[in-house]
Parts: structure tokens; C-alpha cells; sequence
């Protein structure tokens, strides 16, 4: 997966409505060759490249680390609703004029939110079970879906393209990928000394707990991390489905159900996918340029009915 993820990076990276060579690509790199080309490449492509990478990383670790915590395959920010709230709290955030920090701020807020929503209303006599965590998952997304719709509608005009663009993940304004990649290395670096842990959880917190696993601190760990990787992916990007939701489950299919391996390749897997899929959105018409959601939906939706297809989900 690393070895694919450089592949897909300098592909990235040579692809555009300027086509760059594999050596003027590294001439670049190193600050030399021309001044077109040095532009390109660290004024314009290696900063969306980095954020598009980032983006699908945390995603994808999110997703994963959710199906963990819910047993449930079909768990990811994206259904669970999380992404609908942060987008929610970033558009509010928009309409008031905010920008930078305060709209991750405003992410993580809305993506918490969320995810206490679905927890609390899915409980039952202080138990919840999957199908009732889905359902609840469902309406809540449909909730915060009617609500952005209400903020369209009220939206100043000159807003409302930027807007509609935003929510369909957009990463031309992504030239500060440094706030999703410090947000990503602190979480591998936070769960995968866990990730023992998160095999016994798998199989249930009563297994997991006979085991001497603190099933209570693993959770609230799990859920505020998924929560702080889904607001900073959506402030990168904006709204980008099916990657959390389609990418751990390839990884489970090719590589099994360890957590030590599935957790890193998942990221890997995640950010080679937003990658390029934003490679087509910014070349298939270019100099036009399509929002990367789009991409990953058509990319994700025949993979995931694939997968149900053939039953493995």
C-alpha cells in the first residue's frame, strides 16, 4: 500500500491541465527545471495532492474504526450522519464569515454533536444494537440534510455556489494540508497502541471486558477520535462519501481482521483513493474541474453494491 501510495502521489502530481513528465516532476521536487513547472507543482498541486491524501486517510481510518466499535459493517461517518452534522456547523460557520481554525472548530462541534445524537436516541433500557444505531443514523443524516437544504434557501446569493460546490467535497482552496495530516499522524499514533485491544473488541465488549480490556476508555477513545477525523476531513474537503464506509472493507477482504494491519492500510488505502479521484475530477474536462465527491461516489457506489452482491458484507 505504501509502494502504491507513492505511485499515486507522483501521478498526482504529473496530471493537470499541464501534463508533467515523471523527471520534471522530480526536477521540481528539487526546485529545479523550469519556473513553470516549480510553480505548478509546489504553488498548486503538491498542497491539494497532500490535503486530498490526508483527506481519504482520515476517512477511511474513521470508518474503520467505527465498524470496530459497532460491529457493524455498515458503520461510517458519512451514514452515521457525522459528516452531515460538521457540514451543518461549517456552513453556519460560513454564512457568518468565519474562516480557518474556527471552522474546524465548528466541525468537530457539529460532527460531536451528531454522534451523540445517534448514540443517545438509538439507546434502549441503556443498550443499543446495530439495526437501531443505523436507523437512527439515517434519520439524523436526513435531519441534517433538510437543515443544510434551509441554509441554502436563506443563504445570500453570492454564497450559495461556493456552497453547493463545498458540499459536494471540493478541494481547490486546500492549500493548508498541515492541520489534516498533524490531526492524522496524532491519531495512528494515539490508537495503534490499541489496536490489540480493538481485535478482542471486535468480538464484543462482554469478551472484551473478560479479557481485561477497558471496553469504556477504548470507546470514548474511538468515538473522539472518528469525531475529530470527520470534522478535520470535512473542513479539508468538504462533504466526500463512500470512502470510510467501501475502503476498510476492501482491506478486510485482502488482508484479514487484524487491527495492527488493517488500521494503517486502510489510511493508505483511503488516501490513494481521494487522491485519484481527485486526479479525474481536476483532468477528465479540464481546465473545468469536478467536485472530488462525485468521484469517490461513482467510484464507491458499483463497489459497494459489488461487495453486496457477492455477499462479503
Amino acid at each position: 500500500m505504501l509502494l502504491l501510495a507513492i505511485v499515486v502521489v507522483v501521478f498526482s502530481l504529473s496530471q493537470g491541465s499541464v501534463a508533467l513528465t515523471v523527471s520534471e516532476v522530480a526536477l521540481a521536487l528539487q526546485s529545479e527545471g523550469t519556473y513553470l513547472a516549480q510553480t505548478l507543482i509546489w504553488e498548486l498541486r503538491v498542497p491539494r495532492v497532500m490535503a486530498a491524501f490526508a483527506t481519504g486517510a482520515l476517512l477511511s481510518l474513521a470508518g474503520a474504526l467505527m465498524q470496530i466499535l459497532l460491529r457493524n459493517p455498515l458503520a461510517d461517518p458519512y451514514v452515521l450522519g457525522i459528516s452531515g452534522g460538521a457540514s451543518v456547523m461549517v456552513l453556519g460557520a460560513i454564512l457568518l464569515g468565519l474562516s480557518g481554525v474556527l471552522l474546524s472548530g465548528a466541525a468537530f462541534i457539529g460532527a460531536v454533536i451528531s454522534t451523540l445524537l445517534v448514540f443517545g436516541l438509538s439507546q434502549r433500557t441503556g443498550q443499543t444494537t446495530p439495526i437501531r444505531l443505523l436507523l437512527t443514523g439515517v434519520v439524523i443524516a436526513a435531519g441534517w440534510g433538510a437543515c443544510i437544504t434551509l441554509m441554502l434557501a436563506v443563504a445570500p446569493p453570492q454564497k450559495i455556489p461556493g456552497m453547493l460546490f463545498w458540499l459536494m467535497g471540493d478541494l481547490s482552496y486546500a492549500h493548508t494540508p498541515w492541520l489534516a495530516w498533524v490531526t492524522l499522524l496524532a491519531a495512528m499514533g494515539v490508537i495503534m497502541p490499541f489496536a490489540k485491544s480493538l481485535n478482542v473488541l471486535s468480538r464484543g465488549p462482554l469478551q472484551a471486558a473478560a479479557l481485561g480490556v477497558n471496553v469504556t476508555l477504548v470507546e470514548r477513545l474511538v468515538f473522539v477520535l472518528a469525531s475529530l477525523m470527520t470534522a478535520v476531513a470535512v473542513t479539508t474537503a468538504g462533504s466526500v462519501g463512500f470512502v470510510g464506509l467501501v475502503v476498510p472493507h476492501m482491506m478486510r477482504l485482502i488482508l484479514g481482521n487484524d487491527q495492527r494491519v488493517i488500521l494503517p492500510a486502510a489510511a493508505l488505502a483511503g488516501g490513494c483513493l481521494v487522491t485519484f479521484a481527485d486526479t479525474i475530477a481536476r483532468t477528465v474536462i479540464a481546465p473545468e474541474q469536478l467536485p472530488v465527491g462525485v468521484m469517490t461516489a461513482l467510484l464507491g457506489v458499483p463497489t459497494f453494491l459489488f461487495l453486496l452482491r457477492k455477499g462479503r458484507m
